[in-house]
């Protein structure tokens, strides 16, 4: 009988893995979520996927998704003690082909393709410019970023760390926030700020300038907190759609995104309200001379389950890339 499963596709990020297998018309099936602290390696996730769906059968391909750089087929997890290679998934489970991908590269591939009902608009409802390059960035574990770039020949994922970038303070709070967040890390990046671990270290900052104890643990706590009335949760989470705003705006000048900046990861979803009608938008178009260029920009919250799987599996479709 044949294997009616083209192949497998994964989003590996820092916390959670997810694999699934793509059908011959292309379709994502069999979804299955891991918490990666269960396991030691990429490997042993997907041994126990495929053992799971599949039994001794192999899937033809596999393109996954990951949390970090990939260089020369290869990825050491930035946030997490894993690695990987294309080699060794490919001589492990006898792939015809195996590619590492970074995670927002995949969104990216994956923004053009996703319904309407799974895309939340924050903003005006501004039209995109056809064909124009668009961004896909996002905080969860950690913050990732990637471009697209698109034709009529086709569209090419441009995947980046700038996450890693500098933070850049647009008043006097978060001159302060900076200083703080310097004299404990040495160099704040925008990921300090802009992922779950960020979320807590802003809180702690604020903590700290507003001569309050930062009583709250983590930024589950923080999110939590925010939702029964606290004051200093309540400022972090505002503050951290503010500045997630300005990074928006920033990247979208940086790749002239006339085709949209899409904002994804863990932690958006979790703040739709919040994004919608508080100062994300203000800020990003808050770009001096170019606030007229910015306010033509649409700006739309990704709250597909698997965007990255949907980038993944149109990766598969391309002529065989990475070890074959």
């Amino acid at each position: 009988m044949k294997n009616v499963y083209t192949g497998l596709v994964g989003d590996i990020g820092g916390t959670h893995a997810r694999l699934a297998l793509v059908d011959e018309e292309g379709h994502i099936r069999h979804p299955v979520t891991f918490e990666e602290c269960n396991y030691p390696s990429l490997t042993d996730v997907i041994a126990t996927y495929l053992e799971k769906t599949l039994g001794r059968k192999r899937p033809e391909r596999a393109v996954l998704a990951v949390a970090g750089p990939v260089v020369d087929g290869e990825i050491q997890f930035t946030n997490n003690s894993w690695r990987a290679s294309e080699g060794e998934l490919f001589v492990a489970f006898e792939f015809e082909s195996v590619r590492l991908i970074n995670d927002f590269a995949a969104q990216a591939l994956a923004a053009p393709l996703l319904p309407a009902d799974t895309l939340r608009r924050i903003g005006p409802d501004v039209r995109s410019a056809d064909l124009a390059p668009l961004v896909v960035m996002g905080a969860g574990t950690g913050f990732g970023v990637a471009g697209l770039a698109r034709s009529n020949r086709g569209d090419v994922e441009v995947a980046g760390e700038g996450g890693h970038g500098a933070f850049a303070p647009s008043d006097d709070t978060e001159v302060e926030i900076q200083r703080i967040l310097n004299q404990r890390f040495g160099r704040t990046s925008i990921e300090r700020i802009l992922s779950g671990p960020g979320l807590h270290n802003l809180y702690s900052a604020l903590a700290a300038i507003r001569g309050v104890p930062a009583t709250l643990a983590d930024e589950a706590a923080v999110t939590a907190a925010a939702e029964t009335g606290d004051a200093l949760a309540n400022e972090t989470l505002d503050r951290f759609c503010a500045i997630l705003g300005s990074v928006a705006g920033d990247l979208a000048l940086t790749f002239g995104a006339r085709g949209g900046v899409f904002i994804s990861g863990g932690l958006a979803p979790r703040m739709a309200d919040r994004l919608a009608s508080g100062g994300f938008r203000s800020r990003f178009e808050a770009k001096g001379r170019m606030s007229a260029f910015m306010a033509e920009i649409p700006t739309t919250l990704i709250q597909h389950p698997y965007a990255a799987l949907v980038g993944a599996a149109r990766a598969l479709k391309r002529p065989a890339a990475g070890v074959r």
